[in-house]
């Protein structure tokens, strides 16, 4: 039954989302019906009440490489920890997205356009390389992270937000955010090796989606995690879909002796020590 019903999930969920967009921003408007001969992203877009055909493409895009990025993400590990006592797809997936819905996992791409506004508020629309520079190198000292940018496994640009660059120098080169993000894209990688403190100091995923989104007008940033539930079920249901086939066993993660925890506890008060110590500076 795990085929069948991720199938069904998949099917039903651009549906759903689109309900919960009309009933919030579109005063409860039809989402209409399914049309059998288009794909699945048109159909998703076109119950949200978007007809551009440029939005549609980049819908596409945005769903393929938001579906899965390996298991060790909070929503993917989520679906297939529960899955692995074999529940089933529909309750594997809602744990996952209660996983996504925290923000350290779910607004990343929200934080990205909040502080890209900040940035354009300060600075204005044409900023210099140097300003800029020096715009990012206040938000590190100040004890803050540039949005956007490391990433807990990759050790190189994300190639997610090179796929959405090439569609950006395509389609909108001249909008203004996403200059600001090519800009960034040149600066920001070279002052946070300077920093020394980055294992990866190249742009990741967020970095880029949230400006092409607010090109197209959906400035509806709340709503921008559906977006990412939506994608995301195709990567998790496929995940689930393999364990079933492999037949592998329930997730047993190994438990903390006191120990152990005792030693964590002292390196996240050495922690919270530093970055105290360089805001009082």
């Amino acid at each position: 039954y795990v085929y069948e019903d991720s199938m069904d999930l998949i099917a039903r969920l651009p549906t759903i989302a689109a309900i919960i967009y009309r009933n919030l921003y579109r005063a409860g408007t039809s989402v209409g019906v399914v049309d059998m001969d288009k794909d699945w992203s048109y159909n998703f877009t076109s119950m949200l009440g978007y007809d551009e055909p440029d939005f549609t493409e980049l819908m596409r895009l945005y769903l393929t490489i938001h579906s899965d990025h390996e298991g060790g993400n909070v929503s993917a590990h989520t679906t297939h920890l529960i899955g692995s006592a074999l529940s089933d797809p529909y309750i594997s997936f809602a744990g996952g997205m209660n996983g996504l819905a925290g923000p350290l996992h779910g607004l990343a791409n929200q934080e990205v356009l909040v502080w890209l506004t900040q940035v354009q508020r300060e600075l204005g629309d044409s900023v210099s390389d140097e300003k800029l520079r020096d715009f990012v190198w206040n938000t590190l000292q100040s004890g803050k992270v540039v949005p956007g940018y490391g990433h807990a496994v990759l050790r190189k640009t994300d190639p997610r937000y090179m796929c959405q660059r090439e569609f950006a120098l395509q389609k909108l080169p001249n909008d203004p955010m996403f200059r600001l993000v090519s800009q960034l894209y040149k600066i920001v990688p070279d002052v946070l090796l300077e920093q020394g403190k980055a294992k990866n100091p190249w742009p990741n995923v967020d970095a880029h989606s949230g400006v092409l989104l607010q090109h197209y007008k959906m400035t509806e940033m709340n709503y921008y995690t559906v977006l990412f539930g939506v994608s995301r079920a195709l990567g998790c249901m496929a995940s689930l879909i393999w364990d079933r086939a492999l037949g592998l066993p329930i997730e047993r993660p190994k438990s903390f002796d006191t120990p152990s925890l005792r030693k964590l506890a002292s390196q996240a008060a050495n922690v919270c020590n530093k970055v105290w110590n360089n805001l009082i500076m």
